[in-house]
Parts: C-alpha cells; structure tokens; sequence
C-alpha cells in the first residue's frame, strides 16, 4: 500500500515535473527505504503501516534510524528532502492531512575544506607556463603567482582589470 502512493509521486516526478530517469531513481530508493521503515515500526507495534499514522516524531526516529546505522549527514539531508517533497506532493493530492516534514530543518550538513596541495605541486604548477614564452604565459604565470601569494579566489581575480593593481605600491585592491 505505502508503495502505490510512493509510484503516484513517481509518476508525477517524470510526467509533470520532468525529471530524469535518474533523478527518480534516487527518489524512489529514499521513499521505498523510508517506506521499509514505516512498516517496520508499525509492525512493532501491531499496526497497520500507514502515510495517515506517520507524524513528525515518526520523521524524527527515522533520522534518528538512519544516524545510527551511519548515514552521513548528507545522505540524511537528501533522504529528508526526498521525503518533504512526497509528503507535500500527498497533502496537495489529499492523501494526508499534513506534513510531517513541515517546518522540520534538515540536519546540517558542514562544508568540505579544500585539500592543499604539497609544495612540489606549487612549485610543479607555478613552472608549467614558464616553458612557454607568450604573452598568455606570462599572464599565466603572473595570475598563479596572485593565487598562491594572495590567497584571493579565482573570481576575484579573473574579475580583475588594470586598474585595480598598483605597481608602484605593490598591492591589488
């Protein structure tokens, strides 16, 4: 039963909304995991699994499910999300009444930091356009030399012009 309405969505996904065979793939394995949890629980306690009994605590012990069994937070935030959209798609159709998800955030999910690269990296990337000698080269060489003494990111410095270096004070603004 859980899963019918789990292939309506679906089905709205690829015809109306026009999503990719893989996109509702992933959504498909994210809600029949969630589904497979619902009846889970609901058979614990001798119920009948159903979208109507599933509330936001039972949102709430699914995550908490899926942090335990070592999900990484951000498999938990795209789960999570994957069922906010269902559970919004089944209150407009009237399937349930609210939605478990509403007003619910997503757990946090921290940013990657850059890897550094080693010293003979640098050294290896600063030296690939001295073996040429154009005027691309040499500008070449200059905007790596800006990024690695500077620290200033790319669109900073390819939304340079002219005149926002000083020669004669050896900065950048």
């Amino acid at each position: 039963m859980l899963r019918e309405e789990i292939n309506s969505f679906l089905n709205y996904l690829t015809v109306e909304k026009g999503f990719s065979e893989n996109t509702t793939d992933a959504y498909r394995n994210d809600l029949y995991q969630l589904a497979g949890f619902i009846e889970k629980e609901a058979g614990k306690q001798g119920l009948v699994p159903s979208w109507a009994n599933f509330g936001r605590q039972g949102m709430l012990s699914y995550m908490l499910d899926l942090k335990e069994r070592g999900y990484a937070s951000t498999t938990i935030a795209r789960k999570v999300a994957a069922a906010r959209s269902f559970f919004g798609f089944m209150v407009a159709e009237g399937i349930i009444k609210t939605n478990p998800t509403e007003n619910m955030s997503s757990p946090s999910v921290g940013k990657a930091l850059p890897k550094p690269i080693s010293i003979s990296q640098v050294r290896q990337l600063l030296d690939q356009p001295a073996k040429l000698s154009t005027l691309e080269a040499k500008r070449d060489k200059a905007m790596l030399e800006l990024l690695y003494a500077s620290g200033m990111r790319i669109s900073e410095l390819v939304a340079l012009n002219l005149g926002d270096v000083d020669t004669e004070g050896g900065y950048v603004r």
